[in-house]
């Protein structure tokens, strides 16, 4: 198990064919700004029971620097309030994507984040029990 408040390499979503599986066969939770789609699946590492992407649209936030900006602060989010989740046991691909058109302070992304966690722990835990 990794500890509490890293997001190693291990952890990041890169799989393009688990990120096209997310959008075909995966649920979602929302919490605006933020929405997860998730997706139970088997990872390749044997340790890791999360793997997370951030996705920002170009369609909303033209400018390269401004999309950093919310991915830097999304992940950053995630990373320190990851552990408000438990998967028991099974393993999930999740894509974290950004859908305001106003550019978010860390307190409003930190609230939205814990509340879009909060869903979709919910959400496993209705399905799984």
């Amino acid at each position: 198990m990794t500890q509490p408040y890293t997001f190693p390499k291990e952890e990041k979503l890169k799989s393009k064919k688990l990120i096209d599986a997310l959008f075909i066969e995966g649920a979602s939770v929302k919490a605006f700004p933020l929405r997860i789609v998730f997706l139970e699946t088997p990872l390749p590492y044997p340790d890791i029971v999360m793997q997370t992407g951030v996705s920002v649209s170009k369609r909303n936030h033209k400018l390269a620097v401004t999309r950093n900006r919310i991915k830097r602060l999304m992940r950053e989010a995630y990373r320190t309030h990851k552990h408000l989740v438990d998967t028991k046991g099974t393993t999930f691909a999740l894509l974290i994507i950004y859908t305001g058109r106003d550019i978010a302070t860390y307190s409003e992304m930190e609230r939205a984040m814990i509340k879009v966690l909060k869903r979709f722990n919910d959400a496993i835990t209705t399905t799984h029990s």
